[in-house]
């Protein structure tokens, strides 16, 4: 014999009742069909009943809504069947008379309570009844409440197994029917009473038929294809599993997989009848088999889940230490209100306990507990209860776990990468269970985090959030769209663009925008760019591995970078303000990155593409000292000087190198030479000296006039004006057979920039085009300088160097 039980979704609608009947009529063995009440009917039903003894006339409303729900179902499936409506609505006509009663006399006793819900269950199992009847299938109806005695409390009731099962096996010894149709939930006591076994009790209805009738299986369909690695509505990699233990099922659905109600797997486990999970709107699909061997599967971790809306409670004191019956008193206290507690720790030392409870008992809870504590309190023996809200407890499962070392390591440390605090930890000796206590905020973070961990190809998904899309920023887009696919299948990086801004719009795509389309798409779907709320709808997705991207020159982004690496989003940065800012500055973003473990990365502040920073990192970090740097390293003023002859004036070369993007839009930045002292800047302090952008002696080569321009326009206007100086400068270095360089320069602490005449006999006279070229003289590097060299400048290479950036965090 088969126990099969549905659902609410399952039996929400005329169209998916005749789903069930399809699924039941394809099975040749007789079969037992335990039903929910239609989704969200019961809800409904405790409304209504809230609403009558609040005596609020709103009851009538949701009442209205109960009815029609049932008498819509019943004319689809039944057309004219008149002594079949009259059922119903008699059952309506009851239902209404005890919400009536309840409004009048402004009570609603428990009793009332149970009758009032088991409404929708007394209704459905009529229903799919009936319907199959009409399908021509044998079968009977049978009351659940005239089987299944418990004791005299109506809500939750506790199950007289020994009458039950008498009662059961009674019952069934004697039917002929193919199938019986029961409802779930319900039950009575020894009076003939209506009570309900709870919340999710039509599954243990169906558990305990199957235990009593020794059912082959138990099938419990709902609207989701078996029990899921992780909830499937926040986890999108979330898979099914096909095989699992009763005691990871257990743990599963007690730490909040709704799929099956927690105590419907005793009485299965009593008698080792397997379960399983079926998805009545894919009755094709798998679903998931639980039964008592489980243990062949390869997976270490069979699921992860959470409960919100949990509240820690800490009791700690230095007086609780080596006294007996703290811990009694604690959990009594809690006990007597009928507190359930989910998760306990309690350190070594004793002076602490800490447990979690539903968010809704949180007050009640420490009314009971500061009462009982009441007098240590007040002789300072135990401090004042501590609660904390808004919390969730997030759970690895699996009966494989006790075998492998450093899971809970493993764990911790994935969470602790993405920022996500730990306020509590729990595990049982068993190891089948390790849980955490985590802000309610990143329970989404933490299970796509540890779902990739643990089930996922060692995949690491970047989430990208770019500002900044004009020439470096749209060829960094395209690149990234051009290697998507070649950095899954290569690097095992996942690469996502969640969001894109330049100075007008703004962007936002959760799950990851469209490259082949971005511009049409922040052009028809953009809102007003602001920075501030760019930065606040990057926290609000809280999404792992986050990297915050900035294309730009704009100082006020810079300041937004210390937000960022606080939540541990990491930054790539190209632009170079904020590491050549005040030194405290520049300390404080390192440290931000390291104590938050967020990657600070900004190769392309100098360079470019060029591994320069890289290469200087490594070199100190294995011991190595800088002793002088000499360098180009404007690629825009190193091709405005080698462009520059007698053939054309300086302000065309200028405009030239604006037009291909070589220079800032603002070309003062570069020909000021602000922007080589921020790079040697750079260099100089990633070498682990302390130096300020002041300190760094600039030889500016351009006139007065230039200096004092007020606008970009009057600036190119005096290039124009003092042609003959900048010849000048063009004629005297040929005369000595040299080129035009601009040059940084570090040594003996002191650093410098400036237009110098370089001869043939020098690196850097050969350097041709936008090239940079950098010379680190170390105490390894004494006699010949370590050379990097090749092209400093072009949004092509630029976007590179930032891409770079972006695959190491990735990679860390």
């Amino acid at each position: 014999m088969i126990v099969s039980k549905f659902g609410g979704t399952s039996v929400g609608s005329a169209n998916n009742i005749k789903k069930v009947i399809q699924i039941i009529s394809d099975k040749n063995k007789k079969t037992v069909v335990v039903v929910s009440a239609m989704s969200g009917i019961t809800n409904l039903l405790i409304k209504a009943g809230e609403l009558a003894v609040s005596g609020d006339k709103e009851f009538i409303n949701v009442f209205n809504k109960i009815e029609q729900k049932h008498l819509v179902t019943a004319e689809v499936l039944f057309k004219n069947n008149k002594d079949r409506k009259a059922f119903i609505k008699d059952q309506l006509d009851q239902l209404k008379n005890t919400l009536n009663g309840v409004f009048i006399l402004n009570d609603l006793s428990p009793k009332s309570h149970a009758k009032i819900v088991s409404t929708g269950e007394i209704l459905s199992s009529f229903i799919i009844a009936e319907a199959m009847k009409d399908y021509g299938m044998n079968v009977e109806l049978k009351d659940s409440s005239e089987l299944i005695k418990t004791d005299t409390n109506f809500e939750n009731a506790g199950v007289n197994y020994h009458k039950t099962y008498q009662n059961i096996q009674s019952y069934f010894n004697n039917f002929d029917s193919d199938v019986v149709v029961l409802p779930g939930f319900i039950a009575s006591n020894k009076n003939g009473e209506i009570t309900t076994l709870g919340r999710g009790g039509s599954d243990f209805t169906a558990a305990i038929i199957a235990n009593a009738v020794n059912a082959e299986i138990l099938e419990i369909w709902t609207d989701v294809s078996g029990m899921f690695t992780a909830n499937p509505k926040l986890v999108k990699q979330a898979k099914p599993i096909k095989n699992i233990s009763y005691q990871e099922a257990m743990e599963l659905s007690h730490f909040g997989a709704k799929v099956i109600y927690p105590p419907t797997i005793q009485p299965v486990l009593d008698k080792k009848i397997p379960i399983v999970i079926k998805n009545t709107l894919a009755p094709k699909d798998d679903g998931t088999l639980i039964s008592e061997n489980a243990n062949d599967k390869k997976s270490i971790v069979t699921g992860i889940t959470h409960i919100e809306d949990i509240a820690l409670l800490t009791l700690e004191g230095n007086s609780m230490v080596g006294v007996p019956g703290i811990s009694k008193r604690l959990f009594e206290a809690l006990s007597l209100e009928k507190i359930n507690v989910k998760f306990i720790t309690q350190a070594s030392s004793e002076h602490s306990i800490c447990l979690a409870i539903d968010l809704s008992e949180a007050e009640s809870a420490k009314q009971a507990i500061d009462k009982q504590f009441e007098f240590e309190m007040l002789q300072h023996k135990v401090d004042p209860l501590i609660v904390e809200n808004d919390l969730a407890i997030i759970a690895l499962v699996g009966d494989n776990m006790k075998s492998h070392q450093g899971i809970s390591g493993k764990m911790f440390s994935e969470l602790g990468n993405n920022n996500v605090n730990i306020r509590a930890i729990a595990q049982g000796s068993t190891e089948k269970n390790i849980s955490a206590v985590i802000s309610k905020y990143n329970v989404k973070k933490a299970l796509n985090t540890l779902h990739a961990a643990f089930f996922e190809d060692q995949i690491k998904l970047l989430n990208l959030f770019v500002v900044g899309i004009g020439n470096v920023g749209g060829k960094l887009l395209d690149q990234i769209k051009r290697q998507q696919k070649y950095l899954l299948e290569h690097q095992h990086i996942n690469m996502r663009v969640i969001a894109i801004s330049n100075s007008r719009k703004m962007l936002f795509e959760p799950e990851g925008l469209d490259l082949f389309d971005w511009e049409t798409e922040l052009s028809k779907k953009g809102v007003k760019a602001n920075i501030d709320a760019f930065y606040n709808r990057v926290k609000k997705l809280n999404l792992r591995n986050s990297v915050f991207i900035d294309n730009t020159a704009n100082s006020e982004i810079t300041l937004q970078y210390p937000k960022y690496l606080k939540d541990s989003v990491s930054v790539v940065a190209c632009n170079k303000i904020a590491c050549s800012s005040a030194y405290e500055n520049y300390k404080n973003l390192k440290k931000y990155s390291r104590d938050y473990n967020a990657s600070f990365l900004f190769e392309t502040n100098v360079g470019a593409g060029l591994p320069i920073i890289d290469t200087l990192n490594n070199l100190i970090a294995s011991g190595d000292e800088i002793s002088q740097i000499q360098a180009v390293l404007s690629g825009s003023l190193n091709f405005i000087f080698n462009n520059f002859d007698k053939n054309s004036s300086f302000y065309e070369i200028v405009k030239q190198a604006g037009v291909e993007g070589y220079t800032e839009p603002d070309p003062r930045i570069d020909l000021s030479g602000v922007d080589v002292m921020r790079k040697i800047l750079i260099l100089v302090r990633e070498s682990g000296k302390i130096m300020e952008l002041d300190d760094i002696e600039n030889e500016s080569f351009l006139p007065v006039s230039s200096l004092k321009a007020k606008s970009i326009a009057d600036f190119m206007e005096t290039l124009k004006l003092e042609v003959q100086h900048f010849n000048n400068l063009l004629s005297e270095a040929n005369k000595n057979d040299c080129r035009l360089k601009y040059v940084a320069s570090y040594k003996n602490g002191k650093a410098k920039v400036g237009l110098q005449q370089i001869a043939k006999d020098h690196p850097f006279y050969n350097l041709d085009g936008k090239d940079n070229i950098v010379l680190f003289f170390t105490n390894r590097y004494k006699d010949q300088p370590l050379i990097i060299k090749g092209a400093g400048a072009g949004a092509e290479v630029t976007a590179s160097g930032i891409f770079g950036d972006i695959i190491r965090t990735g990679n860390k």
